[in-house]
């Protein structure tokens, strides 16, 4: 056999197993998440990770959960030890990662007052001053936010409020669900709704992630187009929020 021949058949069969690896190497996805009761529950179920087990295991990719917090799931991803983490807002800046084109869902934003204060509009916020958990960045998301303080944990917020030390708290709806429900008088407290953000799983900036990420918004436009997405929003008693929030559903291409 000549010797080109022989180069080519060479060349092949490395194209060829190098594809193969890729292949095999996507055969499960490692995605970590903060633990959000309802969504990202530490056994297993919940809504998000119902959904990437929609997106990924139809198409031959094992969805395997980690729960940790979300500051030390990004840097799980930027390190390379997991694929992706969800609950990311899209563009936070952050090196080493990379985000898909479309949301799974949408962050219902809400602000959580004394009920004796007037309730806040989303064009009025620069007015008041807000506090919400360091690092969620919702002075970029929201619009007109002047004054605004970062705190660690939600254990205070309820005394800021009463304290006048903050108008109003920022956070998503189930967390200030929780947070009411550990309050003896939740009575006190007015809950507006002010936004739906998009979130996203945020991947690792690899071949792998990037793999990945490309399956992910293909199976994801998918789910939404033959409703799958929305009947099981519905079984889960959530709200599908893109209804209400259209044009933030997904982010351009």
């Amino acid at each position: 056999m000549k010797s080109w021949m022989i180069g080519a058949l060479l060349l092949c069969a490395a194209v060829l197993g190098e594809a193969y690896a890729e292949d095999a190497e996507a055969m499960d996805i490692r995605l970590v998440s903060d633990i959000w009761p309802g969504y990202t529950n530490a056994d297993g179920s919940g809504l998000a990770w119902e959904i990437m087990q929609l997106i990924f295991e139809p198409a031959g990719v094992k969805v395997k959960i980690r729960s940790d917090i979300t500051t030390r799931g990004i840097g799980l991803v930027q390190r390379g030890e997991a694929d992706a983490w969800l609950g990311s807002y899209r563009d936070e800046d952050l090196d080493g990662v990379i985000y898909p084109r479309s949301s799974y869902g949408l962050d219902p934003v809400v602000a959580l007052g004394l009920s004796s204060k007037p309730a806040p509009a989303l064009d009025d916020l620069a007015q008041y001053r807000l506090t919400w958990i360091r690092g969620y960045g919702y002075q970029r998301h929201l619009p007109g936010v002047v004054g605004y303080e970062e705190i660690r944990r939600r254990d205070g917020v309820l005394e800021m409020l009463e304290r006048g030390r903050a108008d109003f708290y920022i956070d998503a709806l189930p967390d200030v669900q929780l947070l009411l429900q550990a309050s003896p008088q939740p009575d006190r407290y007015r809950i507006t709704e002010l936004t739906g953000l998009p979130m996203y799983p945020g991947f690792a900036a690899t071949p792998r992630g990037r793999t990945l990420a490309a399956l992910y918004d293909r199976r994801l436009q998918a789910l939404k187009d033959d409703g799958s997405l929305r009947a099981l929003y519905g079984r889960w008693n959530q709200l599908y929020l893109f209804d209400r929030y259209p044009e933030k559903g997904d982010a351009p291409q």
